[in-house]
């Protein structure tokens, strides 16, 4: 059993269809990186999912039951744009408003326990119109999570965050899947920060998914690379091809993909005479990755 199961999911907003036969399978706690750019279906669909839209055909199952199940709705909370919080109120405030609207017993100890999961206990008393928007964020997140929801869908919480922020965020997120008891799909084009946190990941594009993973399988198709400068380029790779499998020339660098290290290359092009004037290790980043695999590079 999954915790969301996706078959044929399409939804047309008038004219324009938003949704294309969409699947999309979430594994029990994960952490799944929902990526696509600007208009390829991720929002609709999470919205979809949450209940806020109605799609216009195919089959979603919450941990194995409709997702219309009422039982199966309780176990779903979301942030999707911004927190829907009284400015003039506190934290603390607009927290039990939000646990009394979902009748949970014992609400203060339950406001402190996602105050403290969010690192936000000493901020209780704040105006939420004084916050940060990193706090904002986070609030929105510690109302999501009044109640202990199964499922979690976030939509774009870090953009916009600074590092401390994201940092703060990639630890809360961490934290709230570390047993398994709550499972996240989070959208977001900050894919830099997301490759540190997500187990799974889905890319969309034309309300269509057209690629998922596990974080494993993200790892085997983004090795590990020798990235090098010299004065004669042509010369340095006419030498590099007759050693190795796979030289690429990309961003100004020729790029070796063998299991080689640095050393070994400069020791190589220095019998020949070939200065080398930069070098470094490095890998296919997810962000790489995903604009290969948009450019029908097939990710590498």
């Amino acid at each position: 059993m999954n915790a969301v199961e996706i078959r044929e999911l399409s939804k047309n907003f008038g004219q324009k269809q938003a949704l294309n036969g969409l699947n999309m399978t979430v594994p029990i706690g994960a952490i799944y990186g929902f990526i696509g750019e600007n208009g390829s279906g991720k929002s609709t669909t999470e919205k979809i999912i949450c209940g806020l839209l109605v799609p216009n055909g195919g089959e979603i199952k919450l941990y194995g039951e409709d997702y219309k199940n009422s039982d199966v709705r309780a176990k779903v909370a979301c942030l999707i744009e911004a927190p829907g919080c009284f400015p003039n109120y506190s934290v603390w405030n607009n927290l039990m408003l939000q646990a009394t609207n979902l009748g949970i017993l014992n609400s203060e100890e339950e406001i402190r326990r996602v105050l403290k999961l969010v690192r936000m206990e000493g901020s209780a008393s704040n105006k939420f119109k004084n916050c940060s928007l990193g706090m904002k964020q986070r609030i929105g997140i510690a109302m999501a999570l009044i109640g202990s929801p199964k499922l979690l869908v976030l939509d774009e919480p870090i953009n916009g965050l600074d590092v401390d922020g994201m940092r703060i965020m990639r630890e809360i997120l961490t934290d709230i899947t570390k047993k398994g008891e709550c499972t996240i799909i989070i959208s977001s084009h900050v894919l830099g920060e997301l490759e540190k946190v997500a187990t799974h990941y889905g890319i969309v594009r034309g309300g269509k998914m057209i690629k998922e993973m596990t974080a494993e399988e993200l790892e085997k198709d983004c090795p590990t690379y020798v990235a090098l400068k010299t004065q004669d380029m042509l010369k340095t790779k006419a030498l590099l091809d007759k050693k190795y499998r796979r030289v690429v020339e990309e961003n100004e660098y020729l790029r070796v993909y063998d299991s080689v290290n640095s050393e070994e290359v400069v020791n190589y092009l220095c019998e020949f005479g070939v200065f080398v004037s930069e070098v470094k290790t490095d890998k296919i980043s997810l962000e790489e990755y995903y604009v290969n695999l948009m450019n029908g590079k097939g990710g590498k």
